[in-house]
């Protein structure tokens, strides 16, 4: 499946799905018997609903996990479902993983990078890298690139890295990506964010002659276990819960409203022969109006040759790359 590679329009196809749409409303119709799925972070949070409605789709699921055992217990009782070990900021792990998976044989036909750390305090992984950027981006840049005769052994494989509107925080921080004696947990975090959007644009440009498309996507504000790091009280300040922890922002989506867009994203024949855009609400988000927080996507977190910067900064890091 050769073809030659366009960039997708970044805006909206009229999906007809939207804030509100469930990943099994997502789903509907669409028959994943015998693809195998890769989601990453896939038992816990939006992670565990996206588990759940590729299994009910049809879908054999691999859950690379950092605590397999925590995985197994909250993926008990689901059917073809399989757990191993992963550590996202271990590249050892990484290329365990990969290994393992590359042996089998398989090929994977969907890719969801949907495991992630947010505003954690400052932690430093490997030659000195700030977790956040290594975890969200680094680790997964790794592993795709590690598995990707896995990835092309199959037919159309998608592959999805869950971004946010955290993007909107910050750029890639070019002079400091690992925020060196400055460090700041929500630049930090939208660094991150940034990263797996621009992941998505140049893997989606590498990837399209060989039948492999990239996306990025927002799944929108959900209370998970994500949010493990911030305290209480400060997600009272952030309007974001009340004093009894109950989610008071009516923006708030519920873990099977949060894990539609990226099943849309790795599913939907409505984006057939696209890629390499953000989305949102379950379709292509417009981009980033000045003035308009945390809504569409910003210019830099979407451009070639950003995007094409970090891919070799990541292979200089990391040393993986299909190309």
């Amino acid at each position: 499946m050769e073809h030659a590679y366009t960039q997708t329009p970044q805006h909206n196809i009229n999906s007809g799905f939207g804030h509100d749409s469930t990943a099994s409303e997502v789903l509907q119709g669409i028959d994943l018997t015998g693809k195998v799925a890769l989601v990453t972070g896939g038992y816990s949070g939006l992670g565990l609903e996206t588990t759940r409605a590729l299994v009910q789709a049809g879908a054999h699921v691999i859950v690379p996990a950092r605590r397999p055992d925590v995985a197994r217990e909250a993926l008990k009782g689901l059917e073809y479902v399989e757990v191993d070990e992963l550590d996202l900021s271990d590249l050892e792990s990484v290329r365990a993983f990969a290994g393992r998976l590359v042996e089998s044989g398989r090929s994977i036909d969907l890719a969801i990078l949907n495991a992630g750390v947010m505003a954690c305090p400052e932690t430093r992984v490997g030659p000195g890298w700030e977790l956040q950027f290594a975890t969200n981006h680094l680790g997964h840049f790794t592993l795709i690139n590690l598995i990707w005769s896995a990835l092309t052994a199959g037919e159309g494989a998608r592959v999805v890295a869950t971004s946010s509107a955290g993007h909107h925080i910050s750029p890639i921080r070019w002079d400091n990506i690992n925020f060196d004696g400055n460090y700041q947990k929500f630049e930090a975090y939208g660094q991150a964010k940034t990263a797996n959007a621009l992941f998505a644009v140049e893997l989606d440009r590498r990837g399209s002659e060989q039948g492999v498309r990239a996306f990025s996507v927002h799944p929108g504000g959900i209370l998970t276990p994500l949010q493990r790091h911030l305290p209480k009280e400060e997600m009272v300040a952030l309007k974001w819960i009340d004093e009894d922890g109950n989610a008071i922002n009516s923006a708030f989506k519920t873990p099977e409203q949060g894990a539609a867009t990226q099943l849309w994203a790795a599913t939907s024949p409505q984006l057939e022969g696209k890629g390499g855009v953000y989305c949102e609400d379950c379709d292509i988000a417009e981009p980033a109006v000045e003035g308009v927080p945390s809504v569409g996507v910003k210019e830099y977190a979407v451009d070639p040759e950003q995007a094409k910067r970090l891919w070799d900064l990541s292979v200089k890091l990391t040393g993986a790359s299909i190309s």
